[in-house]
């Protein structure tokens, strides 16, 4: 049977989001309908209202959760009512070239920007994002789109790792491979930043530099294994390079999405390094570097896509990481709110504000 719960909408791009009820659609033979437990409130958010990104509205925000199945389809086998779970936005197929060469986290079909899912009270047809919504009190997803964990794990950490974590984590450990002794540098320090400052520590890195443009995110990043904390402006990368006795560091994260950001992070890494970007960026916001520069730098140049991850595969290692205490996400979570405190989380994370806002339902 269809539902009617509240959740976190947008509208257009021009009126701010609010909460409504919405109708959910029948749970399909091939799918779960989930309580939510708790979901963050994460940037990519954002980023389907302010012009990055250009979904289908109106549209249900959230695509970070964790909650319990309370409802499955008949042709349903992995999952089970009961069963606690992670949402993961990037489903892969498992069918596709990418997917049979091993780059599911880059598979064919995952990671649409939304899909039909449900109505408004008005009738009106609601999109989802990434294919979730999970900024509702339930949802009705494809079972191949969530992922179980131990009940113990606790639900707002569980949620972080659907996202912020899994993409941070995996571009420390799959992508950019850290190695103890690395000196790291960190810019922007949201959920995804924050995670991998978490993440580098604890590979062993000799240095992890953070940096944000607010001074407000000292404490946060030494409180996540922060070794250093600079602020983001002109002289960065002098800052950077004078940190890492002139050479610059071994590893960069650009967690922001913005050309200036890639680019410091470019310069600010040594002969050889690598950078990885994070970050989703506009289309027209354009990065440009020198030829020679290329060349003579030697340097490695690429993006993370969900931390390189198979989330079947990963999120399972990453919660039983947090059971037995190697994985600390507590300095992630600055403000636990409710979902009528949605529009304000919404307003913190505008202004590069706090860590992660976790709805706790």
């Amino acid at each position: 049977m269809s539902r009617t719960v509240r959740a976190f909408v947008a509208r257009d791009r021009d009126t701010p989001p609010g909460i409504e009820e919405i109708t959910l659609p029948e749970t399909g033979p091939h799918q779960v309908r989930v309580r939510i437990l708790a979901a963050g409130v994460c940037h990519t958010d954002l980023s389907m209202v302010n012009g990055t990104l250009s979904p289908q509205f109106p549209l249900v925000l959230g695509h970070e959760a964790a909650g319990v199945v309370v409802e499955t389809g008949s042709a349903v086998r992995s999952v089970h009512i009961g069963d606690h779970v992670i949402l993961n936005w990037s489903p892969a197929c498992r069918e596709c070239w990418f997917c049979d060469n091993g780059e599911p986290w880059i598979c064919e079909t995952s990671g649409t920007p939304s899909y039909p899912g449900g109505s408004t009270r008005d009738g009106v047809p609601v999109n989802v994002t990434l294919g979730l919504g999970s900024l509702a009190e339930e949802v009705v997803v494809g079972e191949s789109a969530v992922v179980p964990f131990p009940a113990e794990v606790p639900a707002e950490q569980a949620a972080l790792l659907g996202c912020a974590v899994l993409t941070g984590v995996g571009a420390v450990r799959n992508t950019a491979g850290v190695a103890e002794g690395d000196t790291v540098a960190v810019i922007g320090l949201g959920g995804v930043g924050l995670s991998v400052v978490i993440a580098a520590r604890a590979a062993g890195a000799a240095q992890v530099i953070a940096v944000d443009v607010t001074e407000a995110k000292r404490d946060l990043a030494l409180a996540a294994g922060a070794t250093d904390f600079l602020l983001a402006g002109d002289t960065l990368v002098k800052a950077i390079r004078t940190a890492t006795g002139g050479r610059g560091v071994d590893h960069a994260f650009e967690c922001v999405g913005r050309s200036a950001s890639i680019t410091a992070a470019w310069k600010g890494t040594r002969r050889g390094g690598s950078v990885t970007v994070l970050g989703i960026g506009k289309r027209d916001d354009l990065v440009t570097l020198g030829a020679l520069d290329i060349f003579h730098s030697a340097r490695t140049l690429r993006s993370s896509v969900y931390g390189s991850s198979d989330p079947d595969r990963d999120l399972p290692v990453l919660a039983q990481s947090v059971l037995d205490g190697d994985l600390d996400l507590r300095p992630l979570i600055s403000h636990r709110i409710t979902l009528d405190e949605a529009p304000e989380a919404f307003a913190r994370l505008s202004r590069g504000e706090g860590a992660r806002s976790v709805v706790v339902f």
